[in-house]
């Protein structure tokens, strides 16, 4: 599960046409670059319902950020992105530009919110987040009396143009 949350940030940072390489880890969040996953709970009652996990389900989260991106890169990018989703099934529940003063977000969901994906862009600090979220999975190797969720303390590889993966 994390190798499919990871190619779903690569699939975006390759449409928004970003050249950097991004090693794992990240220093200060949202001031340096990122490049991380995480794993949550599952809930019996869906993403809504915070009442009842699922014992031995769980979802794996990429997150991925970028510091000093000009309006010149994030502009254009994100409109090739929401163009991207939009042409490949994905619902756009979220699009706002925000123009000069204001951040731009752009939020997709496909299979029912099973799979999620968001980015936002900070003009002001020229600073872009992206991340993508999977489905709920089962883990075999789960037992009664495991306090957290599946997947924590994975490092992501490197992310950066596919061509150089």
């Amino acid at each position: 599960m994390a190798d499919r949350a990871f190619q779903r940030s690569q699939e975006a940072y390759d449409v928004m046409g970003f050249t950097r390489i991004v090693e794992p880890g990240v220093e200060e969040i949202g001031v340096s670059t990122e490049n991380t996953l995480g794993s949550g709970y599952c809930y019996g009652g869906g993403l809504l319902s915070l009442d009842e996990t699922v014992d031995g389900a769980y979802r794996m989260s990429h997150r991925w950020a970028l510091d000093r991106v000009p309006a010149g890169r994030a502009v254009p990018g994100l409109r090739r992105l929401h163009q991207h989703f939009k042409a490949n099934g994905w619902e756009v529940t979220s699009y706002r530009e925000g123009g000069a003063a204001g951040d731009w977000d752009l939020f997709v969901q496909r299979d029912g919110g099973g799979e999620r994906m968001s980015f936002t862009w900070f003009p002001d600090r020229e600073y872009f987040m992206g991340g993508a979220t999977g489905p709920c999975a089962s883990d075999p190797g789960w037992e009664d009396g495991d306090v957290s969720p599946s997947g924590d303390g994975l490092w992501p590889p490197v992310l950066g143009p596919a061509r150089l993966n």
